[in-house]
């Protein structure tokens, strides 16, 4: 039997819908294709291309994969986020699409110097550094083979001579300031670990959760902002939906202003963003 794509994306199909993957049609789309060395935007095109015994195997491996919850970035090697397609494995958090809304904040002014605290693939910094030329910045991590995706992707987007990583507790290592401060940190309290999606096991658990109430992450970030953003430089932080009022009164007591809370593209809260108060006097 001739086998193509097109038999090819049906078997790792039923394998998917079996497992009650939610999306089977078009992950087999892209499992399938990757497998078989087609580039995602010619998958459609080309279901009647000839795939190989071993490609197909692979696909089906692939597809079983998924089926115990691996996440399909990681069988793919990528996850595409705002306007790039960065790396990603099980060192680092996949970066989602609600995180855009951090990034899209982030632009809304200009920034010279950036501190990325947790930055896991650089997908964050990496973005902003793409979209402002000009701009420098530096990620931190505790996790040193997260950095070394971080610095993969760096070159990959060419944008790695603006760019430094440290391995830091938070503030711990960095020095000096900055006008422009992310972070993604592990919010998720330890509580809700259990009822989390399976794919989410597959994912560095210090990514997701302080083994606390989710909120240990903003205290140290809090804690020591001031001395580490220069005076007008904004602080954006990623939030869990139920998390804004907490957070920005962390923020305020800690001393910052003009505090905000962003929606992602679903409408629920995800971004505080504040500035440090300019120079008086």
């Amino acid at each position: 039997m001739r086998r193509t794509l097109r038999e090819t994306v049906a078997a790792v199909r039923a394998v998917l819908e079996a497992a009650g993957i939610e999306g089977a049609a078009r992950e087999a789309r892209l499992i399938a294709g990757h497998a078989g060395g087609i580039a995602r935007e010619r998958v459609s095109l080309s279901m009647e291309a000839p795939v190989s015994a071993a490609q197909r195997e692979a696909a089906l491996a692939m597809g079983r994969a998924r089926a115990a919850r691996r996440p399909l970035s990681h069988l793919l090697g990528y996850r595409d986020f705002f306007d790039h397609r960065f790396a990603v494995s099980g060192d680092v958090l996949d970066p989602r699409p609600e995180t855009e809304a951090l990034v899209l904040a982030a632009l809304e002014a200009t920034f010279a110097r950036v501190l990325d605290l947790g930055t896991g693939s650089g997908a964050i910094l990496l973005s902003l550094l793409a979209a402002r030329p000009e701009a420098r910045g530096l990620g931190t991590d505790l996790s040193e083979a997260a950095l070394a995706v971080a610095r993969e992707n760096a070159q990959a987007l060419g944008v790695a001579g603006r760019c430094e990583f440290l391995v830091s507790d938070w503030f711990g290592a960095v020095e000096g300031r900055f006008d422009l401060i992310v972070s993604n940190p592990p919010y998720i309290a330890v509580g809700e670990m259990a009822g989390l999606a399976p794919e989410l096991g597959h994912e560095p658990r210090m990514a997701l959760t302080d083994e606390g109430d989710g909120l240990d992450a903003y205290r140290a970030i809090t804690g020591g902002v001031v001395t580490h953003l220069e005076p007008g430089g904004r602080l954006l932080l990623e939030i869990g939906s139920t998390q804004g009022r907490a957070v920005a009164e962390m923020i305020r007591v800690a001393g910052l202003e003009n505090i905000r809370v962003h929606p992602d593209l679903d409408g629920r809260d995800r971004v505080v963003s504040a500035r440090m108060p300019q120079k008086r006097g």
